[in-house]
């Protein structure tokens, strides 16, 4: 999801993406973006150049997608405070 987040902004090169997303393993990196289009929700272009340039962005399903995890993280920010308050209510009540 991370990765589909990332590619809202545009069209990303691999090295860039493995900057923006912080602490992530190339193999790790190649092995969803794989995955990812392989599902639809990115297409990879290769710019067929020396040395090579290949580029990734997100297919109209996966803006789709990108645009519901935008509501969802909308909604988790809202409701963090009672999420929150109900698991410090469930782990007291288990400590018991």
């Amino acid at each position: 999801m991370l990765i589909i987040s990332a590619l809202e902004a545009g069209p990303m090169r691999n090295a860039t993406l493995m900057r923006k997303l912080g602490d992530v393993s190339q193999k790790m990196l190649t092995q969803t973006l794989k995955e990812l289009e392989r599902n639809g929700l990115v297409i990879r272009e290769d710019k067929q150049t020396v040395p090579p340039h290949v580029e990734y962005r997100l297919s109209p399903v996966g803006r789709s997608l990108s645009e519901t995890l935008v509501v969802l993280d909308r909604w988790a920010e809202t409701h963090f405070g009672e999420l929150d308050a109900a698991r410090e209510r469930y782990d007291a009540e288990r400590s018991r």
